[in-house]
C-alpha cells in the first residue's frame, strides 16, 4: 500500500486550486513541501527575506485576482512574514501563508524556533489553523482557500508542525476535497435593485466609486457597461484602477477627484459605492462624499454596510453579480445624459492633467519629480504593469500614469506599507512574463527589500526599477519643514547613495541619471536589456508633492512649494498637530 507524506498532500491540493508557483525562503521545516514541488513541476521562487515572500503572494493576488501562496519556515520565518500578511489583511487581499512549526511532540520543551505563531497571526488573518493530523492537510488547505476567497477576501494562515508534515500515511486514508466553494455568487434582492435604478434615473449628478470588490469579482467589463448604459461617471481606488480604462470618457480618476469636482460647482447627488469600504476618505470628517448625497453601498460583506456613515440603501451582493443583474435590467431603459455634469467633471480632469506642464520643459537645475514620472509614463508601453512604492514617489507616479487594464497598477493601501515595490513587481513578472513590469521606489523605501534584486536575477524575473533619489525621506522631511520650518528636521536625511552600484552587485544592470534629458534613453536601455535593471535618478529635494501639502496644511492643495497660509496671529492649524508657527 502506497504511503505519502504531508508535503505531497499539500502540493496535490494546490494543484487542484490551479496553483503552480509558490513564494518562499528555505527552512528545513519545509523540505517535504519542496520535494513534492519538484516532483510536480512547481515553480519555486525563493526570496531573500520572508517579508518579500509574503508581499509577493499579496502582489500575485492584486495582479491576477487569484490567491498567491507564500511558504515560510518556523519561528522567525513566520514572524518575518507578518508585515506582508498585515498589508494584505488591511486591503482585503486573498493570500495563503503556510508556515512551518516546531514538532508537536516537543511542545513545552523549549524546542528551536518555537513561538506562539497562531497568537501572532490570528489578529491579522481571516482564518488561521494549526494542523495536528497529517491526513487532514488537504482538508485544511481547501478550507484555507475557501476562507481566503469567500465573502470579503483576505489572508489566511495554515501552520504545519514538522512532525505532522513529514509523517507518511496510507494514501487511501487521505481524502482530497473537490467541491468546497459555492459556484454561484450572491446577488442583490429585486427590491433593492429596483430602488437603486429608480434613484439613478432621478439623479442629476451621479457618481460610481469602484473598489477592489469589482476587481476580485472579475467585473471590469460589467463596470464599464454599467457606466455606459447609465451615463454615470466612475472613480476608482488603487485596487480597482483600470477596471474601467482611464482613457474612457466616463473615468475621472481616484476617489479624491469627487471632492475636486464638487469644488467646481455642484456636489454629486447620488453616490454608488461598489465593493469599497467606507474608511479614511469616504467616511467621517475627511469624507470626499457630499454629506447630502444619497449613498447606495454594494458589498459582499454585510458588516461593511453603513460603516462610518449613514447609508440610504445597502445591498449585500457580489459586485459582479450586482453589475450583471443591473445591466440586464437597465439595458432597454433611457437615462439622463448628464451632459452638464460630465462636461464640468471633464474640465476639472483636464486641468489636473496639465497642472505640471510648466516643469516638463528642459531647463537648468535638478530634475523635477513631475518631469521624471512624465518621462517614464511616455516611455513605457501602454499595457505595462506599474508598481509604485514610497510616500511622495508613489503619489507622483500615480498621478502621471494612465491605467488601462485592471490589476496593472499596484501601490499602497490602508497599512501605508513601504517596501512592497520590488516584491509586488516580481510577482507581477511571474504572473505576466510577457509584459513590461516597471517599479518606481522612493530612496527611503529602497532600504526595505532592496536585496530582492538578487531574487529577480536568479529567478529570471527581469523587472525595471527606478529609484527616485531625493536623498531623504521626502514626505517625512517635507512634513517636518511644514510644521517646524526649513532646516528643522530630524531622522529624515539619507544623503547620496549609489543604488545602481548596489543593484549591480546583486545581479542587475545599473545606471545613474542626473539630467532629465537622459531619463527616457536610460529607461529604454533598461527595458530592452532583458535583465533586472536599476535606474538611480537624482531629483529635486525641495519639491513638495501636492498631497503632502494637503495632508499637513488642513486640506490645502496647490502647486509644488506653496506654503500653508497663516492666520492673523501668524499660526497655521494642521490636522492632528493643532496650531503651529511655520517659519
Amino acid at each position: 500500500m502506497a504511503k505519502i507524506d504531508g508535503g505531497e498532500m499539500l502540493v496535490r491540493t494546490l494543484e487542484h486550486e490551479g496553483v503552480r508557483e509558490i513564494f518562499t525562503l528555505h527552512g528545513g521545516h519545509l523540505d517535504a513541501i519542496y520535494a513534492a514541488c519538484a516532483a510536480h513541476g512547481f515553480r519555486v521562487i525563493d526570496t531573500r527575506h520572508e517579508q518579500a515572500a509574503a508581499h509577493m503572494a499579496d502582489g500575485w493576488a492584486r495582479t491576477t485576482g487569484r490567491p498567491g501562496v507564500a511558504i515560510v519556515t518556523a519561528g522567525p520565518g513566520v514572524t518575518d512574514a507578518v508585515t506582508g500578511v498585515a498589508n494584505a489583511f488591511m486591503d482585503s487581499i486573498p493570500m495563503i501563508l503556510i508556515g512551518g512549526r516546531s514538532p508537536l511532540a516537543d511542545d513545552d520543551k523549549l524546542p528551536l524556533q518555537a513561538v506562539d505563531q497562531m497568537g501572532i497571526l490570528r489578529p491579522i488573518t481571516k482564518w488561521a489553523r494549526s494542523v495536528t493530523h497529517t491526513e487532514r492537510i488537504p482538508e485544511y488547505l481547501a478550507a484555507a482557500f475557501r476562507h481566503a476567497t469567500s465573502g470579503r477576501p483576505g489572508p489566511v494562515f495554515l501552520e504545519l508542525p514538522i512532525d505532522v508534515l513529514f509523517a507518511r500515511v496510507d494514501e487511501e486514508r487521505v481524502e482530497f476535497p473537490k467541491n468546497y466553494r459555492p459556484k454561484d455568487p450572491a446577488g442583490p434582492g429585486r427590491a433593492a435593485l429596483a430602488q437603486a435604478l429608480k434613484w439613478l434615473r432621478e439623479a442629476k449628478r451621479p457618481a460610481i466609486l469602484a473598489g477592489g470588490g469589482v476587481w476580485f469579482a472579475q467585473a471590469a467589463a460589467e463596470l464599464t457597461r454599467f457606466a455606459e448604459l447609465t451615463n454615470t461617471p466612475v472613480m476608482t481606488n488603487a485596487k480597482a484602477r483600470g477596471s474601467i480604462s482611464e482613457e474612457h470618457p466616463l473615468c475621472f480618476g481616484g476617489f479624491g477627484a469627487i471632492h475636486l469636482h464638487a469644488k467646481s460647482g455642484g456636489n454629486a447627488d447620488l453616490v454608488i459605492l461598489l465593493g469599497t469600504r467606507i474608511g479614511l476618505f469616504t467616511g467621517g470628517r475627511n469624507s470626499v462624499i457630499p454629506s447630502d448625497a444619497r449613498v447606495v453601498q454594494v458589498d459582499i460583506e454585510p458588516e461593511e454596510i453603513g460603516r462610518n456613515r449613514n447609508i440610504e440603501l445597502g445591498i449585500v451582493s457580489d459586485c459582479g453579480e450586482f453589475l450583471r443583474q443591473v445591466c440586464e435590467t437597465a439595458k432597454n431603459e433611457k437615462f439622463d445624459r448628464h451632459e452638464e455634469w460630465i462636461e464640468r467633471l471633464s474640465a476639472v480632469r483636464n486641468g489636473m492633467r496639465h497642472r505640471f506642464d510648466d516643469v516638463l520643459k528642459d531647463g537648468p537645475g535638478p530634475i523635477h519629480p513631475a518631469r521624471m514620472v512624465h518621462e517614464i509614463a511616455k516611455t513605457l508601453s501602454t499595457d505595462a504593469i506599474v508598481v509604485a512604492d514610497g510616500g511622495e514617489t508613489a503619489a507622483w507616479m500615480s498621478n502621471a500614469w494612465t491605467a488601462r487594464h485592471p490589476g496593472r497598477f499596484l501601490t499602497h493601501g490602508y497599512l501605508g506599507c513601504l517596501g512592497t515595490g520590488l516584491p509586488f513587481a516580481l510577482a507581477c513578472k511571474a504572473a505576466h512574463p510577457d509584459k513590461q513590469v516597471f517599479c518606481i521606489v522612493g530612496d527611503g523605501s529602497a532600504g526595505l527589500n532592496f536585496s530582492e534584486f538578487h531574487t529577480s536575477a536568479k529567478n529570471n524575473l527581469p523587472i525595471t526599477v527606478v529609484i527616485n533619489n531625493d536623498q531623504q525621506w521626502g514626505m517625512s522631511k517635507h512634513g517636518q519643514e511644514l510644521m517646524w520650518g526649513k532646516g528643522r528636521t530630524m531622522a529624515t536625511e539619507l544623503g547620496m547613495v549609489h543604488y545602481e552600484r548596489a543593484a549591480e552587485g546583486l545581479g542587475a544592470q545599473g545606471e545613474l541619471v542626473e539630467r532629465a534629458a537622459d531619463i527616457a534613453p536610460a529607461l529604454k536601455r533598461a527595458l530592452d536589456s532583458g535583465r533586472p535593471a536599476c535606474l538611480n535618478i537624482v531629483t529635486d529635494r525641495d519639491v513638495i508633492e501636492p498631497g503632502t501639502l494637503a495632508m499637513y496644511s488642513a486640506g490645502l492643495s496647490g502647486p509644488a512649494k506653496e506654503k500653508p497660509k497663516p492666520d492673523a496671529g501668524g499660526e497655521t492649524t494642521l490636522p492632528y498637530y493643532g496650531k503651529r508657527k511655520l517659519d
